[in-house]
């Protein structure tokens, strides 16, 4: 509203001019006559001071009312503080002059001006209108009105406003606008439409009008009316007021009416033009438009504003926001959706609604731990549901599928009648079960949920796999025996037994066999395995079985067929060459076939110079160059031993085979410093006792014989007492130790030692109470024995004890400390364990301590050797990323943690998943993160802790994409589920964030 500042009455008309010009004028009225002049001027200030100083004048009555008047009305123009005091004394210091009814409408003017609307209505209700004209009425009353208007009392509004309507005045217009406003107000809706209509005559009106008129007509609910008025207005008139409201009254009419299409495209048009003011109910029915039309993008981007408030408009948008995203094939969001709809306790069907949907999705995209939970809950919490029987269809395929076994087979044996399509299921995921303790090197658990598969004997694919790792399981556990009644049951199904585990099974039982000294059905195992893998595309394990198959045949004497197997495995060129080379040379020697043994040999020594097998080979070489007697080649090859692997526990026997030679080339004196070095070196040597004789005949074939009494009084001393007694009291101490009463032990062999402490036995003897030690998980008196050990003389005890040491020091967290002797003992391995176990401490040990070349080089070793014991090559492929990581080369990081998914559901595939998705996030790749996630995460639901981070950052994702939503459903989801705390925290902390 304007402010009106026209005087309803002209000064003039009420002032009497007194003043005279020329002569006649006396000096007071002249002085009267200069204050109205400046106050004409507009002067006021002056003026007020003027008339302030006539009021000390002596007057007369009629001045001094036209001087107090006018000094009142210059403070008011000023608005002077005291200007409305000054004019209320008007009306109290002359009531009965006209005055003081001009004093009563300025002051309301005043007021009114001000907005101080009570004063200014108490003031106009002063003022006597029977003295003014139809125009100023119009004025009074509309300032009246507008008054009340202002004030919220509509009704009194309409009161003043009306009669503005019937004066032919300049505010006739505004009286039929704000009459009709009122009456809007009042709820008078037809009258309002009526008064509207009237205003809409007046240019000054025709671009606010529209507006009103279309709110009363909505509020009417006459929708019809609203479209027929307005849409023409919309194109005839360019300016108008609140237009994006009047497209909003359109849009809310037109989906009153069902018309998604017109509602849909006048939602459009309402937030294209600016109103970002729509009401949650108004944002709701804007996405249901859309999504009516089949436009789910836009109705996304409605529902999911409403959605984040926890009540039934929330629950419904969220509901429809699920089916959207599903239209945008973007299942991640609708999931997220539909279990957000869930969660709402406000719409019973709603909530069964999108749990259904929950479940479906979840089951199509392969999330079974979910779809199964989900499923589950639907049938406990709506028994009567529309859904019912599909929810138990999808529950029975979800079961076959789930990654949660425990919470499947919990479900199925919890249930009554069991369809044979229910107990397939609980063979499958039994089975998987008893896989999943196997992984995690529980055992006895595994063998249970085996046992649990094999109760439901319905597919014979499973019922082989599980006799099959039923076997592999015993094994583990070193329990041999029924190892090989569980691969046999494999072995008698014949043809009925899956293919690919029945060859397994060979390959298993076949070591079951050997490990128990069984070698002839080894061998037929291990025969049976080659046999079918040769020539085959795919041969794991191929070589292995053939050296397994020669050892078998070897034991059993059968040397030819030995030689055959060997040079099976020579021909593949693989990891165990020098194996082959060195038992094709064992067996040939004992077949008196020494020269073709001695090829065999050297191919060793020249072709492998770090093979853990070159002292056997070595050794095994002058032996037969013994046979031969070819003294100076077997005394070469004896030095070439002591010298290379001065640890090795040949060394004392070495030695003496070296005297040997050399007293056959009558080198005495040569002979007599070999012996010395074993009863020097070695004086607890098996061979001491050999040496000692040969000593004391070299050395009397030298005319030495007097020195043999020092070396015969410290044997003496070394070996006391009764020999027999010795050897009860150490079998009694040994068998203490595999009865695995290992305190009785440690005690037993301390004494042993304490009595005997120059005994054979004592550098054994000190391995087996730091093993004991170890096994009562008193690791730092286990390292301290070990520790003793390794300052001993070389054994194969001692060599065990290195790689103790490392373990031990590995464990401690002593990781530079551990580094040697993992060194140590990757150079001294036997076998491919004692060499996976080196290589992979030095993998750990030297990326802890930040040497992450190495780390990676170590890794390269580890994942080489494939899964020498379970996902050793995901530890592998984890530190190696890790390591890329460290160093800042993340592509080359990203491409290792590829391969690791590829090949793992192990707890390592779960953090690398973590770390690999981290990268994307990290370098501003939200997107790509969030379908890494999608993609990968399912297979890694058991593992809770990295499962749970991932989804944490797919929180964040969202909340760098803006999809503030789907961030806080998400972490809500995490926050419910979870059971790790560390995670429910972290997503807590979040979450408080948005």
């Amino acid at each position: 509203m304007k402010k009106i500042f026209l005087l309803i009455f002209t000064l003039s008309g009420f002032l009497q001019v007194n003043a005279q010009s020329g002569l006649y004028q006396t000096a007071i009225e002249k002085d009267i006559d200069e204050a109205y002049e400046l106050f004409h001027k507009n002067q006021y200030s002056a003026a007020k001071y003027e008339f302030e100083y006539l009021k000390e004048k002596d007057l007369s009555p009629s001045q001094r009312v036209e001087v107090d008047f006018y000094h009142a009305l210059a403070a008011l123009r000023i608005e002077n503080p005291d200007g409305p005091g000054l004019m209320e004394k008007i009306r109290v210091n002359y009531p009965d002059d006209p005055k003081s009814n001009q004093a009563s409408l300025l002051l309301g003017d005043y007021y009114f001006d001000q907005r101080h609307y009570k004063t200014a209505l108490k003031h106009y209700g002063q003022f006597n209108t029977n003295v003014a004209l139809a125009e100023q009425k119009a004025e009074l009353w509309f300032k009246m009105g507008y008054a009340y208007f202002k004030l919220g009392d509509y009704t009194n509004a309409r009161r003043y406003f009306d009669p503005v309507k019937k004066i032919p005045s300049p505010l006739i217009a505004d009286g039929y606008y704000y009459s009709g406003f009122s009456a809007l107000k009042l709820e008078n809706y037809q009258i309002a439409i009526q008064d509207f209509k009237q205003a809409d005559r007046y240019p000054s009106y025709q671009s606010k009008v529209p507006y009103m008129l279309s709110e009363a007509y909505y509020r009417q609910q006459q929708y019809e009316e609203l479209i027929q008025y307005v849409t023409p207005i919309l194109k005839s008139r360019s300016a108008l007021d609140q237009k994006e409201e009047i497209y909003l009254l359109l849009a809310e009419a037109y989906f009153e009416k069902r018309d998604f299409t017109q509602a849909a495209n006048y939602y459009d048009a309402s937030s294209k033009s600016g109103n970002g003011n729509l009401s949650r109910e108004q944002k709701y029915k804007a996405g249901v438009a859309q999504f009516k039309v089949d436009n789910p993008q836009k109705a996304t981007n409605y529902f999911k504003e409403v959605a984040l408030e926890k009540d039934r408009l929330g629950q419904v948008s969220s509901y429809y926001l699920g089916h959207s995203y599903l239209k945008l094939n973007n299942d991640q969001f609708a999931l997220t959706s539909f279990n957000t709809a869930y969660k709402g306790d406000f719409d019973p069907e709603i909530k069964s609604e999108a749990l259904y949907n929950f479940a479906k999705i979840n089951l199509e995209k392969g999330s079974f731990k979910e779809a199964v939970n989900a499923l589950d809950t639907y049938l406990d919490r709506f028994p009567q549901g529309a859904q019912v029987q599909q929810v138990e269809n999808l529950l029975s395929d979800a079961l076959i599928n789930t990654n949660n076994y425990l919470r499947a087979i919990q479900h199925i044996e919890q249930m009554g009648q069991k369809s044979n399509r229910i107990k397939a299921a609980y063979q499958k995921v039994s089975f998987y079960q008893g896989i999943t303790y196997f992984r995690n090197k529980r055992y006895k658990e595994a063998i249970i949920y085996f046992d649990k598969s094999l109760s439901y004997p319905i597919d014979q694919d499973i019922v082989s796999q599980a006799h099959f790792w039923k076997g592999e399981t015993y094994m583990a556990d070193e329990n041999p025996n029924p190892a090989i009644r569980s691969y046999e049951q494999v072995v008698q199904m014949g043809t009925r037994a899956e293919p690919e585990t029945l060859l397994k099974t060979h390959y298993g039982l076949g070591y079951a066999y050997f490990n128990t000294q069984q070698y002839h059905k080894a061998a037929t195992q291990f025969k049976a395995y080659t046999d079918k893998l040769r020539g085959a595309r795919e041969q794991a394990h191929y070589e292995d079985a053939l050296i397994r198959l020669g050892d078998s045949y070897y034991v059993q004497k059968k040397f030819e067929n030995a030689l055959q197997a060997y040079r099976n495995a020579i021909q593949l060129r693989r990891s165990f060459s020098d194996y082959a080379h060195y038992m094709a040379g064992v067996a040939l020697n004992f077949q008196n076939r020494n020269q073709e043994a001695i090829a065999q040999l050297d191919q060793v020594i020249d072709g492998f110079p770090n093979s853990p097998y070159r002292d056997d080979v070595i050794f095994k070489k002058a032996q037969i160059n013994m046979e031969e007697s070819d003294y100076s080649k077997a005394r070469e090859g004896f030095s070439l031993l002591i010298q290379e692997r001065p640890n090795s526990p040949y060394v004392p026997y070495a030695l003496e085979s070296r005297a040997i030679a050399n007293y056959s080339l009558q080198n005495y004196k040569s002979t007599i410093s070999d012996y010395k070095k074993i009863l020097d070196s070695y004086p607890n040597a098996e061979n001491v006792d050999a040496a000692l004789v040969g000593l004391q005949e070299a050395l009397s074939l030298e005319g030495r014989s007097g020195e043999f009494s020092e070396y015969l009084a410290s044997y003496k001393n070394a070996n006391p007492g009764n020999e027999s007694l010795q050897n009860i009291e150490y079998e009694a101490a040994k068998n203490l130790f595999f009865s695995q009463s290992y305190q009785e032990a440690i005690k037993a062999f301390k004494g042993y030692l304490k009595s005997y402490p120059n005994s054979s036995h004592n550098q054994e003897a000190q391995y087996f109470i730091g093993d004991a030690y170890y096994r009562l998980e008193q690791y730092d008196k286990a390292l301290e024995a070990f520790y003793e050990l390794e300052d001993k003389g070389a054994s194969s005890q001692k060599a065990k004890a290195i790689s103790k040491i490392a373990e031990l020091e590995f464990k401690n967290k002593n990781y530079l400390k551990a580094v040697p002797y993992y060194l140590s003992s990757s150079k001294n391995a036997r076998d491919r364990i004692e060499e996976f176990e080196a290589f992979n401490g030095l993998m750990e040990s030297y990326y802890q301590i930040g040497r992450f070349d190495s780390a990676i080089y170590f890794a390269d070793k580890v994942i080489q050797m494939g899964d020498i014991t379970a996902n050793a090559t995901s530890k592998g492929y984890l530190v190696k990323a890790k390591s890329f990581l460290e160093k800042g080369e993340t592509t080359k990081a990203q491409d290792e943690l590829m391969a690791l998914l590829n090949q793992s559901e192990s707890v390592e595939g779960a953090e690398g998943l973590y770390l690999l998705a981290k990268t994307f996030h990290e370098s501003g790749n939200y997107k790509q993160s969030n379908e890494t996630i999608f993609d990968f995460s399912d297979r890694y639901a058991v593992h809770d802790y990295w499962y749970g981070r991932c989804f944490i950052l797919l929180g964040k994702n969202y909340l760098e994409l803006k999809e503030n939503f789907q961030a806080k459903a998400t972490l809500e989801s995490i926050i419910e589920n979870s059971e790790n705390q560390e995670v429910v925290e972290e997503a807590q902390k979040v979450l408080e964030s948005i």
